[in-house]
């Protein structure tokens, strides 16, 4: 269902700046808060403890930083995957 809806200047501000802070859109946000009051969504979903713990700063950042996997397997030239899935020893 669509609909129009108007806020109040400071409500729209609040719902702007708790969009940029989570990522979601705003739309979302006032989906989740209708289901919320509507009790539609449990008021301790999964996503909702995400968005505290992120908004707490608990989660921490990865101790290390992602890094290129080097390949463990090298197959001779002239083979490939391909050479390996057709051999008869295979069931």
């Amino acid at each position: 269902m669509a609909m129009n809806l108007r806020l109040p200047a400071e409500v729209a501000t609040a719902l702007q700046a708790e969009a940029e802070r989570t990522g979601q859109s705003q739309q979302q946000i006032v989906r989740d808060a209708l289901g919320r009051r509507l009790h539609l969504i449990d008021h301790e979903d999964p996503a909702g403890e995400r968005e505290r713990a992120r908004a707490a700063q608990a989660v921490q950042p990865a101790r290390v930083p992602y890094r290129k996997v080097r390949p463990r397997l090298r197959l001779p030239k002239g083979t490939t995957s391909l050479d390996l899935l057709g051999r008869d020893d295979r069931f």
